[in-house]
C-alpha cells in the first residue's frame, strides 16, 4: 500500500551520496512528477513548487534506491515461501527499490508467457520495481537453450539457471554466443555439482570439527575458469552470480585484465559473515555457496572496494521452518536478505572495512548499469527511486518484525547500526520507519 500521493517532495539538509557521479555533499534533493529535479546545496523550501512536502533529513543519508540483482520470489508455484507482494514490502523496508527475481520457480520462467505473468503480477501487487531474469535452459535442466531473443523482448533483464550450473560446456558456449547477438547478460551460478557432492559447508578444519562433509572452493573456481575460457571463445557478456573465495577472485582479475566482458556479484552473506558464524550448527547460516573462511571474506570486501567485484546482492532465499529446523546436513540452503542487505553492509562501513560510496555503488549504480535499468543514480531527470537512511540508528533485529513470509535470517537478534527510514519509488513514499 502506498503511504503517500505523488506530490513534490523536498528532502532537505541531508548528506547526499550519488555513486553514479562520485557525489558526496550536504544539501537538498527535490522530487516532482516521479523524477529527480535536482540534488544540490541550498535548494530550500522557498525554491520549490507550491504544495511540496518538505522533509527535514538533517543527520541522515540520501542515496539511490538499491537494485538487488538476485532474489528468489515464490511466484509462480511457491507462494508459501514468498509472494511478489511480501517480497516487495521487505524490499521497501530494506531500501531496495528494484528487485531482480530468479527463474527457478514452478513452472520455471523459461518462456515469454511466464515472463509476462510475473511482470503483470508485479504491476498489480508489488510496491517496488520487479524485473525477472529468465532461464538459460528450458526447465533449468542444462540441456536445451531457451529463446533468449524472445524472452528479452518480453521483458527479461538477464538470463540464469538460478542455483543450477550449466555443466555441459558446449551448451554454455552456444548460450554465450547466441546471447551476444542480443547483448543479453548471462548470469551463471559457478559450482560444479560433481565436486560439490554431498558437501554441506566449506571444506576445512571447521567442517571437520563439526563432523560435517566439506565442499571444496575448487568447485567454484573450476567452473568460473571454464566459463571465462568460453567467454573468450564466444565474446558474450558474462556475470558470475556469486563469488566467494580468493582463488575465484584471482581468476576474475585475470579475465578483466585480459579485457573480457566478465563481471561478478558477491552476496551480503559472504562479505559480512564467515564459516565460524555457523557456530553450533546454525542452519540459518547454511547458504549456497557456503560461507567461507575469514581470509576469503576480507578478500571479497577488498574486491568490492576496488571494483573487482561489481555487485553486492542479497541472495534472498526464503525457506520454510520445516526445511530449516532440522539437522544442519539436512537443512535447505538459503537465507532471506532483502530487508537486511544495506544495514548488514553498513557494518563494514562502521568497521572501516569499506567506504560508503563503494558499498552504495555495488548495491545500486553498478547493478543498474549492468542490467540496463534507469535506477542507481540521483541525476536530474532520473526516476525518483530514493532512500533516506539513518546510518547511526542502533537496533536489534527481531525476526517477527520482518516483512518476508519466511524468517530465516542469519542476523536473527543481531545488534545493528543504521536502517532505512524512508523509501521512495517513482516519486511516492512506499515505506516509512516510524
Amino acid at each position: 500500500m502506498m503511504l503517500s500521493d505523488r506530490r513534490p517532495i523536498l528532502l532537505a539538509n541531508a548528506r547526499i551520496v550519488d555513486p553514479s557521479r562520485d557525489l558526496d555533499i550536504v544539501g537538498d534533493l527535490l522530487i516532482a512528477e516521479g523524477v529527480i529535479r535536482e540534488a544540490k546545496k541550498g535548494i530550500g523550501a522557498a525554491g520549490v513548487p507550491e504544495g511540496t512536502d518538505v522533509i527535514d533529513c538533517r543527520g541522515k543519508l540520501i542515496a539511490p534506491g538499491l537494485v538487488d540483482m538476485r532474489a528468489f520470489i515464490g511466484e509462480p508455484g511457491a507462494a508459501s515461501r514468498e509472494t511478489l507482494a511480501s517480497a516487495s514490502q521487505a524490499a521497501a523496508a530494506g531500501g531496495v527499490t528494484t528487485v531482480i527475481c530468479q527463474p527457478d520457480t514452478s513452472p520455471a520462467i523459461d518462456n515469454p508467457a511466464t515472463v509476462d505473468f510475473v511482470l503483470r503480477r508485479a504491476r498489480d501487487n508489488a510496491i517496488v520495481h520487479v524485473h525477472p531474469m529468465a532461464a538459460i535452459t528450458k526447465g533449468l535442466d542444462g540441456k536445451e537453450m531457451t529463446e533468449i531473443g524472445l524472452l528479452k523482448a518480453a521483458g527479461a533483464v538477464a538470463f540464469t539457471d538460478g542455483v543450477k550450473s550449466v555443466t555441459n560446456a558446449q551448451v554454455m558456449r552456444r548460450v554465450l554466443t547466441y546471447a551476444g547477438d542480443f547483448d543479453a547478460l548471462i548470469v551463471h551460478h559457478t559450482e560444479d555439482p560433481n565436486l560439490i557432492g554431498d558437501g554441506v559447508m566449506n571444506e576445512g578444519e571447521f567442517a571437520a570439527r563439526l563432523g560435517l562433509l566439506g565442499l571444496p572452493k575448487a568447485a567454484e573456481t573450476v567452473m568460473l575458469e571454464r566459463d571465462i575460457r568460453l567467454v573468450a571463445l564466444s565474446g558474450g557478456r558474462y556475470h558470475a552470480a556469486s563469488v566467494t573465495c580468493v582463488d575465484t577472485l584471482e581468476e576474475l582479475r585475470r579475465a578483466k585484465d585480459a579485457g573480457l566482458n566478465v563481471t561478478a556479484s558477491a552476496s551480503i552473506n559472504h562479505i559480512t559473515l564467515n564459516e565460524n558464524d555457523i557456530g553450533p550448527y546454525r542452519t540459518f547460516l547454511k547458504v549456497a555457496p557456503p560461507l567461507r573462511a575469514e581470509d576469503d571474506r576480507k578478500a571479497l570486501v577488498g574486491a568490492v572496494g576496488a571494483g573487482l567485484v561489481d555487485v553486492i546482492m542479497s541472495d534472498h532465499n526464503p525457506q520454510d521452518v520445516e526445511t530449516k529446523r532440522v539437522p544442519f546436513a539436512e537443512a535447505a540452503p538459503g537465507a532471506i536478505g532483502l530487508e537486511t542487505m544495506l544495514t548488514a553492509g553498513l557494518r563494514l562501513v562502521h568497521g572501516g572495512e569499506i567506504e560508503l560510496m563503494a558499498l552504495l555503488r555495488a548495491m545500486s549504480t553498478r547493478p543498474a548499469q549492468l542490467l540496463g535499468l534507469p535506477g542507481g543514480t540521483l541525476k536530474s531527470g532520473a526516476p525518483a527511486d530514493v532512500i533516506v537512511v539513518d546510518t547511526e540508528l542502533p537496533w536489534v533485529l527481531d525476526p517477527n518484525e520482518l516483512k518476508s513470509k519466511c524468517k530465516n535470517t542469519p542476523f536473527d537478534e543481531a545488534r545493528l547500526t543504521g536502517r532505512v527510514v524512508r523509501t521512495i519509488v517513482s516519486g511516492r513514499t512506499v515505506y516509512e520507519y516510524v
